[in-house]
């Protein structure tokens, strides 16, 4: 339980960019078209429904609401697993025919190179692959390590890159036994920056019996063990996204975030932390800063009316434009500097592409001390319930008890 709002000193949120994102004006929106998965994962916080499959006309209706309420660059896939819906290479269709980037939040179990070239076909943008140590993937990955399921990032990394054209992203939920893993992830990621383009890390949150609080549905007292997202043992559910920033600058303490996005009850909370960096597999240059990031945004919504969020492939590999914005952001400045050392070493090197990689932390919602809940102010991962635009990681509270459950001080 987070009981105060602490600040870091690693960091200062007046220093870094706050991301413009809003509840009708987002990069991203967050469709659910089916709740049945399958693999089961620690601290899930969507009950596995099978046959729970919404038709192509929900899912269209579900889109035109999204329409109505919220600019979005685009629409993120999710459940459930998505690649389970027998209809998902229509509903990429849909998404791609609508003017939004398709990108489908999946562990992946399902996907072979024939269903990729039709979701490709079908006009996908990208993936979010969901991968760590606590799902229940079977032989030969039970019981590895955040470390050695990187042998399985890499398969799906590579996967995607020889299809060609289609963003690659990880994310994985942070544990207290598997935070210590992050900054060899990220280092993994570094070396394969062409075609690994973001990795994000998500705090684990779950209702547990130590928590001084009572729960009540609409007035209606409840048990937290009727929430679906409640544990029966004491379980860390603070971890905060500051937590993961220290635990990398152990071992890379250059490592700088360049935005982010506060709480709904605390404008000093690092909701969402994003950090972009600059360089080839060998060598990170720089961290592009909040003023390159500022730029970006706001160019891009100038220009197209909406927030950007995953870039292509190629656009990763046009990182070298950047370097010409560094008399306007002093990450980019420092880039510059360590590029041309890099250059000195061996001229020849100019003619090698240099990338865009980011890694995002998440903490999702904080319980306070009186049992206020603090979400994430302009959550990129709003979903639809009833025709209206809600959590998606609250949305079991909605199904069963047609209401947000609130938490309230026993004391």
């Amino acid at each position: 339980m987070r009981r105060s709002s602490m600040k870091s000193n690693a960091i200062n949120h007046h220093e870094l960019y706050r991301l413009p994102w809003s509840l009708s004006d987002n990069a991203i929106s967050w469709l659910e078209p089916t709740s049945a998965c399958n693999m089961t994962c620690d601290g899930c916080y969507r009950e596995n429904v099978k046959g729970s499959h919404k038709s192509l006309q929900e899912v269209k209706k579900e889109l035109d609401t999204f329409q109505r309420l919220r600019k979005s660059d685009c629409i993120s896939v999710a459940g459930g697993d998505p690649l389970v819906h027998p209809q998902i290479t229509e509903i990429v269709q849909e998404i791609k025919s609508r003017g939004f980037k398709p990108i489908l939040n999946t562990n992946g179990k399902a996907l072979d190179m024939q269903f990729l070239k039709e979701l490709k076909d079908a006009g996908v943008y990208g993936f979010t692959f969901h991968i760590d140590s606590k799902q229940s993937r079977g032989k030969p990955w039970n019981g590895k390590n955040e470390m050695e399921l990187n042998e399985l990032r890499l398969y799906y990394a590579q996967m995607l890159a020889e299809m060609g054209g289609i963003a690659c992203s990880f994310n994985s939920t942070v544990y207290e036994d598997t935070i210590e893993y992050i900054p060899g992830m990220i280092q993994w990621a570094q070396n394969y920056i062409d075609i690994v383009h973001t990795m994000v890390f998500i705090a684990f949150r779950n209702v547990v019996p130590n928590l001084p609080f009572d729960w009540f549905a609409g007035g209606r007292k409840i048990d937290f063990i009727d929430l679906h997202y409640h544990s029966d043992k004491v379980r860390k559910i603070d971890i905060k996204s500051t937590d993961m920033l220290d635990k990398v600058r152990e071992e890379i303490p250059e490592f700088t975030p360049a935005a982010f996005l506060n709480g709904t009850l605390e404008s000093d909370a690092f909701k969402w932390l994003l950090t972009e960096r600059v360089g080839v597999e060998s060598n990170i240059f720089g961290y592009p800063g909040p003023k390159f990031l500022e730029l970006v945004m706001a160019t891009h919504h100038f220009l197209k009316g909406k927030y950007l969020s995953y870039i292509s492939p190629r656009e990763s590999g046009l990182a070298k434009t950047i370097l010409l914005l560094w008399p306007f952001d002093k990450g980019i400045k420092h880039s510059v500097k360590n590029y041309f050392f890099y250059l000195l070493k061996n001229p020849l090197r100019i003619f090698k592409k240099i990338y865009f990689q980011t890694i995002m932390f998440i903490q999702p919602v904080d319980f306070l001390q009186d049992g206020s809940q603090s979400m994430c102010d302009g959550c990129p991962d709003i979903t639809i319930w009833n025709n209206q635009l809600v959590w998606s990681c609250r949305l079991e509270e909605l199904r069963y008890f047609n209401t947000y459950v609130q938490s309230v001080s026993k004391t």
